[in-house]
């Protein structure tokens, strides 16, 4: 038995504008609140959110149904969103000198108790993994293809963001 969103899928698929329609407005918030969590900038968020449903729109003959529709558009904005930091030259990948005082990633920040605040003061690849990881539940071989970092850097950067976290906030996280 086929589920709204297969129907809304196969409509669009077809070319259906209204269907298309329906799923933006089913997916909306938590594209923008992806887009958000990994560029940390409102605005900028929202224009990534609608190229992000432009990408979707432009390729959505190219889906499946092998996952469910809000796994693939999440896979796509989490691209949409990170080829665009890329753009920015934005360092993803953020090497981690061992020679380094890690203190300076866990210095006290003016975060009020807000986790999502705390978040965005992650350094930008930690970040990055940590909300592919931790919030989207990518695993750090997707991880890794998606933001052409090695296996272990994305495992090296999710300790980093969580351990952050965790001096911030204890273990309350």
């Amino acid at each position: 038995m086929e589920t709204t969103e297969t129907k809304l899928v196969k409509a669009a698929q077809k070319g259906n504008t209204k269907a298309f329609e329906q799923l933006y407005r089913i997916h909306n918030s938590r594209v923008y609140s992806l887009a958000y969590r990994l560029c940390g900038d409102r605005h900028w968020a929202e224009d990534l959110s609608q190229d992000a449903f432009v990408r979707a729109w432009n390729k959505i003959e190219s889906f499946k149904g092998e996952s469910q529709f809000g796994t693939w558009l999440y896979r796509v904005t989490a691209n949409v969103v990170i080829s665009a930091l890329r753009r920015s030259k934005a360092k993803l990948e953020e090497e981690i000198d061992p020679n380094t005082d890690d203190n300076q990633a866990t210095a006290p920040l003016d975060i009020d108790g807000d986790l999502e605040k705390a978040i965005q003061k992650l350094p930008e690849g930690a970040r990055a993994v940590l909300v592919l990881y931790s919030i989207e539940g990518y695993t750090h071989e997707e991880i890794s293809e998606m933001l052409n970092i090695a296996v272990g850097t994305s495992k090296a950067q999710l300790h980093r963001a969580r351990s952050a976290l965790k001096s911030w906030f204890g273990d309350a996280v």
